[in-house]
């Protein structure tokens, strides 16, 4: 099984994009997916894997709060 914060995409350029996470920022991969700036994403190994709704983030970020 993967675990992967929710961050935020704030910016895109060529088939890279800057995800913001509560704590910092990391160039990563876009892949496959059709990404927006402002999308809420799942990041595994640097690339994204997945596009998730604010609500799916803010369920994972309070999982996470509670396991730390």
């Amino acid at each position: 099984m993967c675990l992967a914060y929710p961050g935020t995409v704030i910016s895109l350029k060529g088939n890279s994009a800057k995800v913001s996470y509560s704590t910092e920022e990391k160039n990563v991969l876009v892949g496959d997916k059709k990404v927006n700036v402002g999308d809420k994403v799942l990041v595994q190994m640097g690339v994204i894997i997945e596009i998730i709704s604010e609500q799916e983030a803010q369920n994972v970020a309070s999982a996470w709060e509670e396991l730390s």
